[in-house]
């Protein structure tokens, strides 16, 4: 009886060891899970964090790529600015060329014009009416019209006679013959188609670009200079040779 309640008594330890170990090791178990949750709450918080720097990262290579970009175009932008710089400069400084050789030609301009205005008319009838050729057809014109008005004025006092007597005035006297008109026309004709080498001269000066230059050296008035006192002195030494020789100097030695 005794072996027997020995042996179940060792029995019962036995099974509440066996029924306390299951609920240590399931503690245990417990404890290994709780320290799974924490470590995967830790691993998911260190993803996390990784995940952000990461972000970070992607977002920084974005800013830099963008000031990159920035700066690359802000270089850009200089060069072209001082290209734009260099043209503009380029373009004033021709424009300012071009407004000096325009201005220039300006000035020209209006300094012919004035000479233009204020001589050349002058000067071309000057010379027009000085002209030789045009003195002579002239002149040549008065002395072919002369003979033909005295024998006009012949003719009309023969008229006025035959008014007053009555009768036929026989004008075969005339010393004037039908040849003259022939050489009024003639010396007309001549008149007419006069041609003056000035003339020529002033056409062919307004075909080169220095026309006012050589209108003025064509029409324009030889310069006259003025000399002193001293210079007309010197000049005027009494015997016209212009030597200045003294009153006697030169008598003794012809007459040596």
């Amino acid at each position: 009886m005794r072996r027997l309640l020995r042996s179940m008594l060792g029995f019962g330890k036995h099974s509440l060891a066996l029924l306390v170990e299951p609920a240590e090791v399931k503690a245990q178990l417990s404890g290994k899970d709780k320290d799974l949750n924490a470590k995967d709450v830790e691993i998911a918080e260190l993803k996390r964090r990784l995940q952000e720097q990461v972000d970070k990262s992607e977002s920084l290579e974005i800013d830099l790529e963008a000031e990159m970009g920035k700066a690359g175009s802000a270089e850009e932008a200089r060069q072209k600015a001082e290209e734009a710089r260099a043209i503009s400069s380029t373009v004033l400084n021709v424009a300012q060329n071009n407004y000096a050789e325009a201005q220039g030609i300006v000035d020209m301009l209006v300094s012919k014009a004035e000479w233009m205005r204020g001589r050349r008319v002058v000067l071309m009838a000057s010379s027009i009416l000085n002209a030789g050729e045009l003195n002579g057809a002239v002149a040549a014109l008065i002395d072919a019209s002369r003979p033909i008005g005295h024998r006009r004025g012949y003719l009309e006092c023969a008229q006025h006679v035959e008014e007053v007597f009555g009768q036929e005035f026989d004008t075969s006297h005339c010393s004037v013959t039908n040849e003259a008109d022939a050489e009024l026309a003639r010396v007309e004709n001549s008149y007419d188609h006069l041609s003056l080498p000035v003339m020529d001269l002033v056409a062919k000066a307004l075909e080169h670009d220095d026309w006012c230059q050589r209108l003025k050296a064509i029409l324009g008035p030889p310069e006259t200079v003025e000399l002193s006192d001293e210079e007309e002195t010197a000049g005027n030494d009494g015997d016209g040779d212009g030597d200045g020789d003294k009153p006697g100097d030169g008598a003794g030695d012809k007459n040596e």
